[in-house]
């Protein structure tokens, strides 16, 4: 994505956190990779939405955003000065991952192959009929556990196979039926153009995060 300005080790530490799928804590990227992400990275990444953070007792817990994710479907810069055989296996291995790897796995996106917990199995039996199923799996496998808001530009691409009309008529009768709850992004001025794109109007406004196990 140009203009972002991302560094070879910012753009590692997105690889690392998408391998992850989850919300890690930032003294166990250092226990298990030797890894630091110091203030000025974790703010920077969070500025761009890429990567979300949060004080953990005395460290920071550290999880890759609904953009990161999206980012992670184009090009990084690994070419690191003083390390360019590291720099280019990263390269190598992250074009790898979108080419060919993720058209072999059956998997949608990178979100689908990483995610913690399967996503496709129950999307084929629930495509046949009710798609309350499948869309109950879908957030479970993106937020990992209950009441974490989700994004719908991050959940729509699971759905690309099914005509919009009927995802945002599944996805109004879960509201109705209070199992899901839907509300505005806060940050205005941080939507994208995808953002309003994904948005599920209702009740008079369009709603970009959702919710399951409020």
């Amino acid at each position: 994505m140009a203009g972002d300005d991302l560094t070879p080790s910012e753009a590692a530490i997105l690889v690392v956190l998408m391998v992850e799928a989850r919300e890690v804590l930032n003294t166990e990227l250092q226990q298990k990779y030797g890894l630091d992400v110091r203030k000025p990275t974790r703010d920077k990444l969070a500025r761009l939405h890429y990567v979300s953070n949060r004080k953990s007792g005395r460290t920071t817990a550290l999880q890759l955003d609904d953009k990161g994710w999206v980012r992670m479907q184009s090009d990084l810069n690994f070419k690191a000065r003083g390390a360019t055989a590291l720099g280019a296996a990263l390269t190598a291995l992250h074009a790898d991952l979108r080419e060919r790897l993720l058209e072999r796995s059956g998997a949608a996106n990178l979100t689908e192959l990483f995610a913690q917990t399967e996503m496709r199995a129950a999307g084929k039996k629930a495509a046949e009929d009710d798609l309350r199923p499948r869309v109950l799996s879908t957030y479970e496998a993106l937020a990992l556990h209950p009441g974490v808001w989700v994004s719908l530009t991050r959940l729509r691409p699971f759905f690309a196979d099914v005509p919009r009309a009927r995802l945002d008529d599944a996805l109004l009768r879960l509201s109705d039926s209070g199992e899901a709850t839907f509300v505005p992004e806060s940050n205005q001025k941080a939507l994208t153009a995808a953002d309003h794109e994904a948005a599920l109007r209702l009740g008079g406004q369009e709603n970009h995060l959702l919710a399951i196990g409020v």
